[in-house]
């Protein structure tokens, strides 16, 4: 008879492939059910895009299956690791934010966002999209909402899309009112966006930044811990010498780089599928490694995602196994899961410095 200590050993033997700790020490397991020779038990992962849960299943399955079990049904939740420092802030129930920036206009950035959150979603995570342009606010457009929000009480009640909960000037302001204020009417937006917007829940909140490194870079970084960035390119020579600005300001503002994203690399023609390289090719990939930080992939030139973002039908979302919606599925994984890692080792080393804290007795 299988034991369910016998079932805790096996397990204590996979690793989490990106925390490089095994499932039982990061108490991934829970709900073990054996009859006979059959097992079932619950993994918990770091979040619910994690891109390797293939290989956490099949290594997790085969550690059952060598204490004797026949029949292994494994089901799956997930629990997002926070960021201590949100809550520590700011008193808002979102795990993680993560910006996404460009050195300059014309690059994709709010495509990426957009799809970028509808991914997440789709995944099954609690996802926010705050529009952080607000002079120049595009999510209402991308994502196809035409109204403004309603109020309860001093709370505003976001929008909502496609599983995305949404704010943006946008909604607030008529379409050709152009918004005309200094820094710190800049800065006020922001905060409110942030403070009395009821997000509800979220586990991760995307962040559209306005292009360049001004003052609402600033504000965010004053006003809430930001997770993470994200650094949206074009492959062209003179889009990547602004691809240096976007890497140093998460820098300086001591923001994890999550990585670079190379939009509109190349261009498949949906006729004879040849590739046409149309801004040139790599320059995003050979700028990140010369700055150590992670390459997050390519996102095709193509009419399908321009489309989408125009009639506010992101790609992601109405057609998400095209070819052209992969790779916002693969860089949403791979944002989640370096999320995931950068929460779950601050926490280890918030218990670490607490640990060593004295304790003086009376």
């Amino acid at each position: 008879m299988i034991t369910e200590q016998q079932v805790l050993n096996a397990l204590s033997k996979v690793q989490e492939p990106e925390l490089h700790r095994d499932l039982v020490t990061l108490k991934m397991i829970r709900d073990i059910k054996i009859q006979n020779d059959a097992v079932n038990f619950t993994i918990v992962l770091t979040t619910p895009a994690c891109p390797l849960r293939g290989q956490i299943e099949r290594e997790a399955k085969a550690a059952v299956a060598s204490i004797g079990a026949k029949q292994i049904e494994i089901k799956w939740d997930a629990n997002v690791p926070s960021d201590q420092r949100i809550i520590g802030k700011l008193n808002i129930p979102v795990k993680s934010t993560i910006a996404v920036a460009s050195g300059k206009g014309g690059v994709g950035k709010t495509t990426v966002s957009v799809n970028l959150a509808v991914a997440l979603a789709q995944s099954g995570a609690r996802v926010g999209l705050m529009d952080g342009d607000i002079y120049g606010p595009n999510i209402p457009i991308m994502m196809g909402i035409n109204e403004q929000p309603r109020s309860v009480g001093e709370r505003i009640i976001p929008l909502e899309a496609y599983g995305v909960k949404l704010m943006s000037m946008g909604f607030l302001v008529p379409p050709d009112q152009a918004v005309i204020w200094r820094g710190p009417m800049l800065h006020s937006a922001v905060r409110q966006f942030l403070t009395d917007v009821d997000w509800g829940e979220l586990d991760y909140l995307v962040i559209d930044l306005p292009p360049g490194t001004g003052d609402v870079q600033l504000s965010l970084a004053q006003s809430v811990p930001l997770t993470g960035g994200v650094v949206v390119a074009t492959p062209q020579d003179v889009a990547l010498a602004d691809v240096i600005k976007g890497v140093m300001m998460f820098k300086k503002l001591d923001v994890p780089v999550l990585g670079v994203i190379e939009n509109m690399s190349y261009f498949l023609c949906p006729h004879c599928n040849e590739r046409t390289d149309i801004f040139a090719h790599g320059g995003a990939k050979k700028m990140a490694q010369e700055f150590g930080v992670p390459f997050l992939g390519e996102i095709p030139l193509d009419m399908a995602i321009r489309m989408g973002g125009d009639s506010g039908k992101p790609v992601a979302a109405i057609n998400p196994d095209s070819p052209y919606a992969l790779p916002f599925k693969h860089l949403a994984q791979q944002v989640a899961a370096a999320v995931s890692v950068l929460n779950a080792k601050n926490a280890q080393s918030n218990l670490i410095s607490d640990a060593s804290i004295p304790v003086l007795k009376r």
